[in-house]
């Protein structure tokens, strides 16, 4: 009895340690799923952007380049969910990160959740650091 009680509480606090581990992957993706989503069904209401955060927001609008990004967001938003995938769709995914954070400190100049997405996005990449060992290492070979 004993040994299935212990054997209950280890599989429960894996279980319990991989999700703690993999929350900012889980929070990054479900903010690009909300945001990305609200682009094509228009279930969260944004306020009036105004003065350049307009401007620029208008051209993106316009130029269809919008749609391009937030389509983007949602597919690579789906990818982290995937563990197979997620390493990939992190690097895939920080670009628009920093656009994210640039546009909301230089046009718009009020911080928001562009802060909070950098981070989970730097957290995630870094638990994930050994996938991408082979991209940064360099190998040395005398011919």
């Amino acid at each position: 009895m004993t040994v299935l009680v212990e054997y209950s509480f280890l599989t429960f606090y894996i279980m319990y340690m991989k999700t703690i581990k993999n929350l900012p992957v889980y929070l990054l993706a479900l903010i690009y799923l909300v945001f990305g989503s609200n682009y094509f069904f228009h279930f969260i209401t944004m306020p009036p952007m105004v003065g350049n955060a307009a401007t620029f927001a208008g051209v993106l609008f316009t130029t269809k380049f919008l749609l391009v990004v937030k389509t983007l967001e949602v597919s690579l938003a789906l990818l982290l969910l995937v563990p197979k995938t997620r390493a990939l769709a992190l690097l895939l995914i920080a670009p628009i990160t920093v656009n994210i954070l640039l546009f909301e400190l230089l046009i718009a100049q009020q911080p928001g959740i562009g802060i909070l997405m950098v981070i989970l996005n730097g957290v995630a990449i870094y638990q994930l650091k050994d996938k991408y060992l082979g991209i940064v290492r360099t190998k040395l070979s005398i011919a």
